[in-house]
């Protein structure tokens, strides 16, 4: 079992930082429990478990640094990374940017665990493996998908006397149902930290309605359309454009955040009043760890406030070169919504397009964000506030930062997942004018 108690890894960080002759020293233990279950065709193909433990040793002889990691914890094997990571550390080049170790400092309480998910077993995931295969068997549909669960722990320490110990668990479902003849194609995508929250039965009905209806689909001319954007396909857009909410590229000039002369935007209006997007990691079904990757403390950070941005990313280095404050990474993004569903929001529109899912997504130009990508799993048309037909899959060239100043209406924010190893977020389904389809493709 990989979640070690906490008296027990805090005595090896311990003896790692008695151990160290550097200058400065961090070290971090991560473990995890990870679980799985894989089907396809209607079948399980794989299932299996995964337990890993490591420790990683980070240290620095003035600014020129080492890391070295261990999964083995005997008093013999503690010397024995540390002695490498130093030795490596003496091999380095000096660092210009280093920054040492940060002070202690207090954190919030969050709540990243779950037992209910930790207790997740076998006959769990196999359970959640049938509830998605039988349905689309007797609807004579294919289903394919994934279920990982994980339980696990973080620590660390520092040669300042920071340290943090933290559980969490998490659990993500994929699930892709085709049609038989592989022309109608639905996708559902569940990501919680509490699987009492999860239904896979619930979710593949979803999955299972779309792949019916979106069979034979109608080609539709390119153009610029009203798009509803549900969260799943929404994720990817904002996602990447939040990638770009770092102060040093802004002020560098490489950024559509940067400012005509130099500086960035912050105190701007950049987006529609509609959008507000902070990150807090004590947020209710999306808490996250309480410290970043360097152990700073996160705390509740307005990233935009009715379209003004109202923070980016310093980097501790950077902050101390400007002159201002470095804020923790954040560990979710938080985008406000309304109250009304994706179906709710369909029923007021007069013509658009629906979109299930965006994937594929690549940057064209950085300067303003322009994204190109691919819809998939389910693409209709709306008229007159219903779905009247499938449409064939669109290409598309937009930019989220133009996206977020075409804002006609915001739906209720749900958890959705996100890239593996990036934060939570949390978004609303949006109603969006003049979205730009460049042309059409063929796959489902």
């Amino acid at each position: 079992m990989s979640i070690l108690p906490e008296a027990q890894t805090k005595a090896i960080l311990q003896k790692v930082i008695a151990l160290s002759t550097a200058d400065d020293t961090y070290v971090q233990i991560d473990g995890v429990t990870r679980g799985n279950v894989r089907f396809a065709r209607n079948d399980v193909s794989t299932a299996g478990v995964v337990d890993n433990t490591d420790l990683q040793v980070q240290v620095a002889f003035g600014t020129k640094t080492g890391t070295a990691t261990i999964n083995q914890f005997d008093d013999a094997s503690l010397e024995r990374v540390v002695r490498r990571a130093e030795a490596l550390a003496r091999l380095a080049p000096e660092n210009p940017e280093y920054m040492p170790p940060i002070d202690p400092e207090t954190y919030v309480s969050t709540s990243t665990f779950s037992q209910a998910t930790a207790n997740i077993d076998a006959a769990y995931r196999a359970k959640v493996a049938s509830d998605s295969i039988q349905p689309c068997k007797a609807a004579n549909l294919v289903a394919a998908g994934y279920l990982e669960d994980a339980a696990g722990f973080t620590t660390f320490l520092n040669s300042k006397g920071a340290y943090g110990y933290q559980t969490s668990t998490s659990s993500d479902y994929t699930c892709t149902v085709r049609t038989e003849a592989g022309t109608g194609s639905g996708w559902v995508g569940h990501n919680v930290q509490d699987v009492t929250t999860f239904n896979a039965a619930d979710d593949v009905a979803i999955a299972m309605r779309k792949a019916a209806a979106s069979a034979d689909a109608r080609a539709l001319e390119p153009g610029k359309y009203t798009v509803i954007l549900e969260p799943a396909a929404a994720a990817g857009l904002v996602g990447f454009m939040l990638n770009f909410f770092d102060a040093r590229s802004a002020d560098e000039g490489r950024s559509f955040l940067s400012k005509a002369g130099g500086g960035n935007k912050i105190g701007e209006q950049v987006f529609g009043p509609e959008v507000t997007i902070f990150s807090d990691p004590t947020y209710d079904g999306a808490a996250a760890l309480p410290w970043d990757n360097e152990g700073m403390a996160r705390k509740r950070l307005p990233i935009v406030e009715n379209g003004v941005v109202k923070s980016l990313m310093y980097s501790r280095y950077w902050a101390k070169k400007q002159g201002t404050t470095a804020d923790a990474g954040p560990g979710n993004i938080i985008m406000v919504g309304g109250d009304k569903s994706t179906a709710e929001m369909i029923r007021t529109t007069e013509r658009g397009i629906l979109v299930s899912r965006t994937w594929y997504i690549r940057l064209v130009d950085p300067q303003t964000v322009l994204l190109t990508g691919l819809t998939r799993d389910g693409t209709f048309y709306i008229e007159n506030g219903e779905i009247k037909y499938p449409v064939k899959n669109f290409r598309f060239n937009e930019s989220p930062v133009i996206m977020l100043n075409n804002v006609e209406e915001l739906g209720r924010s749900v958890r959705v997942q996100a890239d593996e190893g990036g934060p939570i977020m949390v978004l609303p389904p949006m109603k969006l004018r003049d979205f730009t389809f460049t042309s059409l493709s063929d796959a489902v």
